[in-house]
């Protein structure tokens, strides 16, 4: 099918992929409600939300008229949500011995150094949990044994341990349970769940993904004039072996056009470690394939993203005939106005989550990249940035130690 039917309604089903989440879908339909109607004020176009009319577990329809022309848009959570939350159920010493079983799976196969080369803010972030980690067991061993000698000195010694074990217990449970403030547990579960099997995927998400990828080609049987795959931040990775797997097996024909979206991503952090051979394999076929259309959009203000660096070159040794992803930068700096920057610059997870969010610097210029316009309006993926070029500033030199694929 395609997009250039003028006077038709544009219809494009959305399967959106989100990253190390544990939160309820439901976050990212009010986060689309919000920051669309805002975008749609801004930009000047219509769009609004109506319940879901297609199957799937969790969605939302999006009627808008943009560009001077009306499109349709279903979108759908493509859920791990459940994988999330059940990786994030260890104890405290659990989580203690997945700390150091972390930092030995990037440190002793060499992926942090190369991790290194690439860019400061995602080593920030990767290294951030295990230090706050390291220095709240610090201030609680510290109260713990404040407490052992105080009560040693009073009582003679002999309920000094029980009192001492009991204060580290609760100052650790404490620290936990304030982590919604500093997001240090979190993080360290996050990179635990991709260093555990040294980036090869777990069996459930496995099985999670070979469910994707039915869901999505029972799409590529439906009338859509495209189908668009999103995935943000560790969705980004998964969603290159949900695709590549998806071509390797072959696509219905006649189809809608086939687009891919990643934001944000952190693929290095995957694929430079040594058993993501099925992951750095994906990267390389799907790079080269002229049946989808693959654009990367991370920016220099996200700390948390690899910024500009293209997900392939870096990743494994280029293959012949790639041709994907075109890497742009959303540009926080540019595309947001200097008020709404200096409010959210050091706001580091936020900002990871900008590119699902408006923004107030596009000057209504619709080669700028807008979320909105991508899942709502009447373009394709490759069509809309059919004359975009690829960032100057990314970064293409192969610095992975580990170049072997499945």
């Amino acid at each position: 099918m395609t997009d250039q039917r003028q006077g038709e309604i544009f219809r494009r089903k959305v399967f959106y992929l989100p990253g190390y989440d544990p939160f309820h879908p439901r976050r990212y339909r009010e986060l689309y409600r919000k920051e669309g109607t805002e975008q749609a004020r801004l930009s000047g176009y219509d769009l609004s939300l109506k319940p879901k009319k297609a199957g799937g577990p969790y969605g939302w329809r999006v009627e808008a008229t943009i560009e001077g022309r009306a499109a349709e848009t279903d979108m759908e959570v493509l859920v791990w949500s459940d994988i999330v939350k059940g990786s994030m159920s260890e104890t405290i010493p659990a989580t203690y011995l997945q700390l150091f079983r972390t930092a030995w799976a990037y440190i002793g196969s060499g992926a942090l150094f190369r991790l290194m080369r690439l860019r400061k803010g995602p080593m920030i972030a990767a290294l951030y949990p295990i230090v706050f980690l390291l220095l709240q067991l610090g201030v609680a061993l510290g109260l713990a044994w404040a407490g052992f000698a105080l009560v040693a000195h009073l009582l003679h010694w002999v309920p000094g341990l029980p009192v001492a074990g009991g204060i580290l217990w609760y100052v650790l449970y404490w620290f936990r349970k304030k982590d919604n403030k500093v997001f240090a547990w979190y993080l360290m579960h996050d990179y635990a769940y991709s260093a555990q099997y040294k980036g090869a995927n777990p069996p459930e998400l496995e099985a999670r993904m070979r469910d994707f990828g039915r869901q999505i080609r029972a799409a590529l049987s439906g009338e859509y004039d495209e189908v668009l795959v999103i995935g943000h931040s560790s969705g980004a990775h998964l969603g290159v072996s949900i695709l590549a797997d998806l071509l390797h097996a072959g696509l219905p024909a006649p189809r809608p056009v086939l687009s891919f979206l990643s934001l944000g991503h952190v693929v290095p952090m995957v694929s430079f470690l040594p058993e993501a051979t099925r992951l750095r394999a994906d990267l390389a076929w799907l790079s080269t394939r002229d049946e989808i259309a693959w654009i990367d959009v991370t920016a220099p203000g996200d700390g948390c993203a690899f910024a500009l660096c293209d997900p392939v070159s870096v990743s494994v040794t280029p293959p012949e005939g790639k041709r994907w992803p075109l890497v742009i930068s959303a540009a926080f700096t540019q595309t947001l106005s200097p008020a709404r920057w200096r409010a959210l610059r050091r706001r580091w997870f936020r900002l990871h989550f900008q590119y699902l969010c408006a923004f107030d610097n596009l000057a209504g210029n619709p080669d700028e990249y807008d979320y909105f316009r991508v899942t709502a309006g009447p373009q394709t993926l490759g069509a809309r940035f059919k004359t975009r070029h690829p960032s100057k500033s990314r970064i293409e030199a192969t610095v992975n130690r580990y170049r072997n694929v499945a």
